[in-house]
């Protein structure tokens, strides 16, 4: 299995050729939208590249589950992410670190969650289970 710093070399790879951005841009805390400039569809061309990169399988909204929190009461109320919904983000997405997020769980800041290192985890996670 390769190392974390390989997996990391390759994801940041992959999103220097997904998005079109300077190696030096993408660190371990970039966000893909906010720092690096993804835009939704990029998301299915990195899941794509990502596939083809390490020879694995990534089911659809597994990477990036935007439609878990779409109009449901029990996840979000008045734009903030309910105690429910933080329970459902660490279940769809324990590779993510949302420590920072639970203290102002704003929906409009879930995209801060989607980091390089973000990646790296769940690529790591998938390998282990190969």
């Amino acid at each position: 299995m390769p190392s974390q710093a390989e997996i990391y070399q390759k994801v940041s790879a992959t999103l220097v050729d997904a998005l079109n951005v300077e190696q030096e841009e993408i660190k371990p805390t970039s966000t893909l939208q906010g720092d690096l400039g993804a835009e939704s569809i990029d998301f299915l061309d990195i899941v794509f590249r990502l596939e083809r990169e390490f020879g694995i399988k990534i089911p659809r909204n597994e990477l990036f589950p935007e439609s878990i929190f779409q109009g449901d009461p029990d996840f979000v109320q008045n734009g903030k992410v309910t105690s429910k919904g933080l329970d459902e983000l660490r279940t769809k997405m324990p590779f993510a670190d949302i420590s920072k997020f639970e203290k102002n769980p704003e929906l409009t800041a879930i995209s801060d969650l989607f980091t390089v290192e973000m990646i790296t985890k769940y690529i790591e996670g998938k390998l282990a289970k190969v």
